[in-house]
C-alpha cells in the first residue's frame, strides 16, 4: 500500500452495526508513501494507522 498527503483512507466495516471511516492522509511517516500513516477522519479523531486488509487509499485528484 502506498499513499501520499492528501490522499483518503477508507476504513471498510467489520460488522453490520458500523459504518465505514474515511479519513484525510496528514502525514506519511514510512518510506516510499509505506505506512504508518496519521490520518483524520471525518468524525475528527486522528490516529496512526498502520492499514489492513480492511482499508483502501484512494489517491487525491
Amino acid at each position: 500500500m502506498k499513499a501520499t498527503i492528501g490522499d483518503q483512507l477508507h476504513v471498510h466495516s467489520r460488522t453490520v452495526e458500523q459504518a465505514d471511516r474515511t479519513g484525510v492522509i496528514l502525514e506519511v511517516r514510512g518510506q516510499d508513501g509505506d505506512p504508518p500513516y496519521f490520518v483524520r477522519f471525518s468524525d475528527g479523531h486522528e490516529c496512526l494507522m498502520y492499514p489492513g486488509p480492511d482499508c483502501e487509499v484512494e489517491m487525491q485528484r
